[in-house]
């Protein structure tokens, strides 16, 4: 079989996926149709967008399927009609077993993280947070229970001290999608040998999981150590954005900070030992104290106001006597 006679159908939603579906396309690989979400209302007007896999699926001539439902008996009908060999998801919705069993060849996702780690929907965001020093992108086969499929390939890259989870999600972007080549080219070749996760564990390790990150995940908690909220920021930045409020000396509530980059953690210096929140500032420079030091922020975005660096926020916004974070 060659890459011309192997019909496959892609799923896959945001940009992550369109550059593996771009490069099999620009390879001459037979994409028989893309599967997507559905186009959904959005912005101020709320007018319906597209995907960014679809918009690059219709500029390429490419069938699209949106179905609301995946278990819908219509969509599995017009899916199998395409009489597809392989399936690849990168970056899309559970699956159910009707449709990845249907391909004879199997269905194989594109998962950024080193599996059997960070299993779940954020897996780029929680190995920032959680301050590794190293992630990578994983092919597998899928089977019934989440990101717990027989692992085809993987491929690994450092996590920077200073990167962000945008700097990461780039990078892994680019390492997948040559991964993902590379495994429709071994499943041709007969070479594919997939491993279980469970013999990747070493003895007493379990899964890492990789929750869907909500806007509670991103408050936050100054009683934290400066080093845990330093990484908790740079993974959450740009989006969804690490957040805190800004309260007056009574504890009411005068605005709410998206903060999204931060200085490294400096100690206190010796005697002091400020609350949590209590903010340290003057005309160029916001520091804000954490269990066990300072977080000097250096970019933020105040509820209703586009993103600034801190010395313009401090231009427009006067810090009084008790303002504090919480």
């Amino acid at each position: 079989m060659t890459k011309e006679d192997l019909k496959i159908v892609f799923f896959g939603t945001p940009d992550f996926a369109v550059e593996s579906l771009s490069r099999l396309v620009d390879g001459g690989y037979n994409i028989a149709a893309v599967v997507t979400m559905p186009d959904k209302p959005a912005g101020r007007g709320r007018q319906l967008q597209q995907s960014d896999v679809k918009r690059y699926a219709v500029e390429h001539g490419l069938p699209v399927l949106q179905p609301v439902s995946l278990k819908d008996e219509a969509f599995i009908e017009e899916l199998r009609s395409f009489d597809a060999q392989l399936f690849i998801v990168i970056a899309f919705r559970m699956l159910p077993e009707a449709v990845w069993q249907m391909p004879p060849l199997g269905t194989f996702n594109l998962h950024a993280s080193l599996l059997p780690r960070y299993r779940g929907a954020a897996p780029i965001n929680w190995a920032v947070m959680n301050g590794d020093t190293e992630t990578g992108v994983t092919t597998f086969f899928l089977k019934h229970e989440i990101d717990t499929g027989d692992v085809i390939q993987q491929r690994s890259c450092p996590i920077g001290r200073h990167d962000n989870v945008e700097v990461i999600h780039d990078r892994l972007m680019v390492m997948g999608a040559d991964m993902v080549l590379e495994t429709v080219d071994a499943i041709i070749a007969g070479t594919v040998k997939p491993i279980p996760q469970d013999q990747m564990l070493t003895a007493g390790q379990e899964p890492t999981p990789a929750p869907k990150i909500f806007k509670d995940t991103c408050r936050i908690d100054w009683s934290r150590p400066a080093e845990a909220l330093y990484n908790h920021i740079r993974g959450l930045s740009p989006y969804p954005a690490a957040w805190t409020t800004l309260r007056d000396e009574n504890g009411q509530e005068i605005t709410t900070l998206k903060v999204f980059e931060t200085g490294e953690p400096v100690p206190f210096s010796t005697g002091e030992c400020p609350l949590p929140g209590t903010i340290k500032a003057d005309r160029k420079s916001l520091h804000i104290a954490c269990a066990d030091g300072w977080l000097q922020v250096l970019s933020l975005q105040q509820s209703g106001k586009k993103r600034m660096d801190t010395e313009a926020f401090l231009r427009g916004f006067t810090l009084t006597p008790g303002i504090h974070c919480k």
